[in-house]
This record gives structure tokens, sequence and C-alpha cells, in this order.
């Protein structure tokens, strides 16, 4: 990079918020251009915070994908996973507020209410444009988020269909501030291997599982060994009753069974490589609503 183009790059942290199921987790992969985050029809899919790292030759982009802020739920575990989304806001150069094109919710309103606190610039992200039918009843909708707050911009987009997506990056690069980039250009996330395998696994549980068991799941790898040609990786979903353990592992293991053969598909995709992959399933009594269980999971306090 010659000295001009250094003086000129930008760099910074774009905070992505908005409620469960808005898209925020797609709109992270089609703006890296590879899958980081897991992404599911079920709401509070996303439990962590993770980094996703977008640089091109003006920019460096460091995205930082948190789970969504929702109402209700008085487990330790949902008000851990909204107070990892509301400290976030505060770290960011800059804020992507996702919301949904054809549907404003009071969670909206709560998430405003934050932003309007915020003291860095919110870009409103009309995500799911596709799904506006006819085309014209875009327009007054987003007239109508243009009147909810002073939004530095507002970026109509599908992040399914990946329309719009160039556009929300030039977006975002004329509002972060001059610097040198952070992290290698490779880099794609600052989450490791463990990491990832064990969120691609859980992705699969979601997938296959009822509605109500999901949210009771956790993966944790026990092993995760590294071979030049093989990957293995051992890991223990975690239930939080005895009879949800029974409905994971299924009539004759049949449902453990099909969600590892997912699991390793999805798995081996993503290393490049044949992955060895081994599950259990095991109780916790109500983890999830105990703090020393989601401490020792990784959530933050």
């Amino acid at each position: 990079m010659d000295k001009k183009a250094a003086a000129d790059f930008r760099c910074g942290f774009v905070s992505l918020a908005g409620r469960s199921n808005v898209g925020k987790s797609t709109l992270l992969n089609a703006l890296i251009g590879e899958k980081l985050s897991i992404v599911t029809h079920k709401a509070q899919t996303t439990r962590f915070r993770q980094t996703g790292i977008k640089t091109t030759e003006s920019a460096q982009i460091i995205f930082i994908d948190t789970p969504g802020l929702h109402r209700g739920g008085g487990r330790a575990l949902n008000r851990a996973m909204n107070r990892t989304a509301l400290r976030t806001l505060g770290e960011g150069d800059l804020v992507l507020f996702v919301v949904e094109s054809f549907r404003w919710t009071d969670e909206d309103d709560d998430i405003l209410a934050h932003l309007r606190e915020c003291k860095v610039p919110v870009i409103a992200a009309a995500n799911k444009i596709d799904l506006v039918k006819p085309r014209e009843a875009l327009l007054p909708q987003i007239e109508s988020l243009s009147g909810r707050m002073d939004f530095c911009e507002i970026v109509p987009l599908s992040a399914k269909r990946n329309i719009n997506i160039a556009e929300l990056e030039k977006a975002i690069v004329q509002w972060l501030p001059k610097g040198e980039p952070m992290y290698p250009a490779e880099q794609r996330t600052d989450r490791d291997a463990q990491f990832l395998a064990s969120e691609f696994i859980r992705e699969q549980l979601l997938f296959r599982l009822q509605q109500e068991l999901p949210y009771g799941l956790q993966v944790g790898i026990e092993r995760f060994e590294d071979e030049k040609k093989i990957l293995h990786i051992a890991a223990v979903l975690w239930v939080e009753r005895a009879a949800h353990k029974a409905m994971v592992i299924g009539r004759n293991g049949s449902m453990l069974k099909g969600i590892g053969i997912a699991a390793r598909k999805v798995l081996e995709e993503h290393f490049g490589k044949r992955v060895n992959l081994k599950l259990w399933v095991k109780t916790r009594d109500s983890w999830s609503d105990n703090a020393d269980d989601l401490q020792r999971f990784g959530y933050e306090n």
C-alpha cells in the first residue's frame, strides 16, 4: 500500500443492532462473503457476540454481531443475551440498525430508544425488500422509517437475495474513521475454529428439533484435533431435562444420527477436509437459568 492509499485507508467497528429474526446474521454473512454466523428461522438463534472482518483495498470493516434484543423470557440466558447486545451499542464507530422493511414492532421501538442515546452515526438497513409486494409499497415504509430517527443513511436491501449489499458497504465505509487496519487482510473473524464448529452443530439442532426444545440446548466441544487430512471433533449436546435427551436422541438414535450427518456435511464444507464427528447427549438441569452454568458455557456476565 502506497503512502496516499495508507493515508486514505478507513478502519472501524460497526455494531449490528436489531430485534430477533430480522436477518442480522444473514446480513453479516452477505457482507463478509462467507458463512460465519448460523442462520435459522427461529428467534434468538444468535446467542454470542461474534466479530466478522471485511477487508478491501481501501477499508477494513469490523462488524460486531450480537443476539437480537427481545422482550420476554425471564431466564438468565435471555438477560445475558440482552446485556451483550446493549453493551455492544456503545463500542463501535457506527451502528447498523437492521429492521424488516415491511414491519415495525414494539421491540424495534425499544432498540430505537437506546440508539437515540448513542454518540455515533446510525445507518438503518431495511432488510427483506424481496418480500415487499408490490414494490411500490416499499416507498411509504422507507418514508415512515426516516421519520423515526435522524439516520445518517437508510439502505433498502435483501441480505438473503444479495440485493444492495455493495451499496450498504459503500455507505458504511464513508462513515468510518481513517486509520490502519487492525487485523490481517485474510482474517475473517476473531472466533476460533472450535467456536465455529460448536455453532454449526447447534444450527443443525435448531433446524431439526421442535420449537420449545432448541433454546434449552447448548453444544460443548470436548475434542478438537486437526490432523492433515481429517478433523476429529467430539461434542456434547447439553439439554435441561431427561425428556429432552430422549427427543434429541430419537427412536433408535435416528434423530441424533441425522443431526450428526447434517452437521458433518457443513463442517466438511467449512473446514475443507474430512470430519470425524462424534456426538453425545447429556443433561444439566435448568442450565439456562443458572449464572454459573452460563459462565461455564461462555456467556458474558
